[in-house]
């Protein structure tokens, strides 16, 4: 499991949108996808993806999520379940390279870590 989180000069559903076009044009599977309005200008949203990586073995999951609660515009890109093996967890960096790739998709727009 790989997990990153950084702060962004957008809003959380624009850094969705761009997240989302940069995965699907990348040959990724949308799972699942929300966003909420929470009112007074907070908004939550996520994003869920799969992809198969042929050096792992395994298809790994990338869960996106975008927020604004904390007052500040925050992304957060965890990716799992591209290790093989019910004893070793080891996938040859396909968690890394995953949650790395919302950092890319976004690399614009991102303010610091």
């Amino acid at each position: 499991m790989s997990k990153l989180a950084f702060k962004v000069n957008i809003t959380p559903a624009e850094a969705l949108g761009k997240v989302k076009d940069h995965h699907l044009s990348e040959g990724n599977e949308l799972i699942h996808e929300e966003l909420y309005d929470l009112g007074e200008g907070k908004a939550i949203g996520t994003l869920v993806f799969q992809k198969y990586y042929f050096r792992a073995g395994n298809r790994a999951a990338l869960v996106v999520i975008a927020d604004n609660l904390k007052g500040y515009n925050e992304v957060r890109s965890i990716a799992t379940g591209s290790s093989q093996g019910a004893i070793f967890n080891f996938d040859w960096g396909a968690a890394d390279d995953y949650a790395a790739s919302t950092k890319k998709a976004l690399k614009a727009h991102v303010l610091e870590e």
